[in-house]
């Protein structure tokens, strides 16, 4: 069972989505609220660049540091 693609599938949509959450709530409480359209930036991050962001915003001071990351991971 744990060696199946599915079981593996829902495993990596689990752990993207608790990924998701802690790092909307870390940016919340580093720099405010999000504007939406960052969230939706936000959103269609992979489970690594997610995990990226959450080591990068330790150094965020205001909702410009977050637009540049994101900007550099689109870009």
């Amino acid at each position: 069972m744990k060696e199946s693609v599915v079981y593996q599938e829902i495993l990596e949509r689990g752990k993207r989505e608790e990924a998701l959450l802690l790092t909307l709530r870390l940016l919340m409480r580093r720099i405010g609220e999000v504007a939406p359209q960052l969230q939706t930036q936000i959103q269609n991050l992979t489970t690594a660049q997610l995990e990226e962001l959450g080591v990068a915003l330790l150094d965020f001071n205001n909702a410009a540091d977050l637009t540049a990351w994101l900007q550099n991971q689109f870009a």
